[in-house]
């Protein structure tokens, strides 16, 4: 496509995206889709199956995890040989009872889940949207939504499907420059989830309580080691945070059993190992076990993703820059089999699992913008 045409398409595929793009996110919003809620995640793939363009084939696919919604797959199919993988997740973190439906306050979309990332799935079905224009540039563009990014702890089940395609562009929320200027999402640490559990020996605290052997002072002792392998400035630019401790029953009893829980982030997922074997195997009697529970891997997709953020750019008249995250995203996954994978491509907001959670409602058109300037490129690459 010419640069001018290409041009036109960018400006009135996003016009379009955001005029619609408010009740889309309202209608998502609306609906309270927690991770594991079989039923909510049900609602909110309907009200996608109802937005997506009638070209596209819907189907439900199974989830990675068990007890959740099938997640959604809506493919588009054209003529020409590219094949393009939009990502999203429909699952949030907050529970019912905490739920807020989308208010306007101002220039902010305020609700539950809106940046993290229902505002990001509504601009991928108007990417996809804007795509059934151009059927002779693509063999197949596909959107992903999975019910389960929030909460996910084993294998993801998506990565083979789509292993080899020529580009993986993840709609979570969108990042911008010091200066304002429009940025996406290039490289993203490894996550891991260690969960440490100790075993002890209960016994009565007032009367008896050098019998017992107490799990609780085991954690904390393995709290200070985890924590004391935090290196953000370090070669694998690892965090490692105790994040959440369990450990007792009574007041008045030594406790005998207790589970830590730290986060870990780093460049590559073997910086790991070196923080689990940290670990004691032993405290003061008690028995201290970890064990990673959740192993997502890193993305760097700089060296892939730059001439296409520069064809892009050219095309939108305005610089898009890449930036690093630490943050977990599915983009990650996708990475290893499909190299032009990029994240980020959402609108901009604030407040992500947090009871203010919103977008900036300007942001809508202006990521559309980058959105489909980013698309443009890669069918043009």
């Amino acid at each position: 496509m010419p640069a001018s045409s290409a041009s036109d398409w960018i400006a009135e595929g996003a016009a379009t995206l955001a005029a619609r793009a408010e009740r889309e996110l309202e209608a998502l919003v609306a609906v309270s889709s927690p991770s594991g809620d079989v039923r909510a995640g049900d609602e909110a793939a309907a009200i996608v199956a109802a937005l997506v363009p009638d070209a596209v084939e819907v189907m439900r696919v199974p989830c990675s995890s068990p007890g959740h919604a099938q997640d959604l797959v809506a493919t588009l199919r054209g003529t020409g040989s590219k094949r393009v993988l939009l990502v999203g997740h429909l699952d949030t973190v907050i529970a019912h009872e905490a739920h807020k439906p989308l208010v306007r306050d101002g220039e902010r979309l305020v609700g539950s889940g809106s940046i993290d990332m229902k505002g990001g799935d509504v601009l991928a079905l108007g990417v996809l949207r804007a795509l059934a224009t151009r059927s002779a540039d693509f063999a197949e563009v596909a959107l992903l939504l999975v019910m389960d990014e929030e909460w996910r702890l084993g294998e993801f089940g998506h990565a083979e499907r789509f292993r080899g395609w020529d580009a993986c562009l993840t709609f979570e929320a969108g990042e911008r420059t010091a200066d304002g200027g429009d940025a996406v999402v290039v490289q993203r640490k490894a996550a891991g989830t260690l969960r440490i559990l100790a075993t002890g020996q209960s016994a009565h605290s007032g009367s008896q309580p050098d019998k017992g052997r107490n799990a609780l002072l085991a954690l904390a002792t393995a709290a200070q080691v985890v924590a004391a392998c935090h290196d953000p400035a370090g070669p694998e630019r690892l965090t490692a945070v105790p994040t959440v401790v369990r450990s007792g029953d009574a007041f008045n009893v030594v406790p005998s059993h207790g589970e830590l829980t730290c986060d870990v982030r780093a460049d590559r997922l073997s910086a790991f190992d070196a923080v689990m074997a940290a670990v004691p195997a032993e405290v003061g009697g008690a028995t201290l076990t970890v064990e990673n529970l959740r192993k997502w891997p890193g993305m760097d997709s700089r060296a892939v993703v730059t001439p296409v953020l520069e064809r892009a750019g050219a095309v939108l008249g305005r610089p898009i820059a890449g930036h690093a995250r630490g943050g977990a995203s599915d983009a990650s996954h996708f990475a290893s089999g499909i190299p032009l994978t990029l994240d980020g491509l959402g609108p901009i907001g604030g407040g992500a699992h947090a009871p203010h959670e919103f977008v900036w409602a300007w942001s809508l058109k202006t990521r559309a913008e980058v959105a489909l300037a980013v698309v443009d490129a890669v069918l043009a690459g």
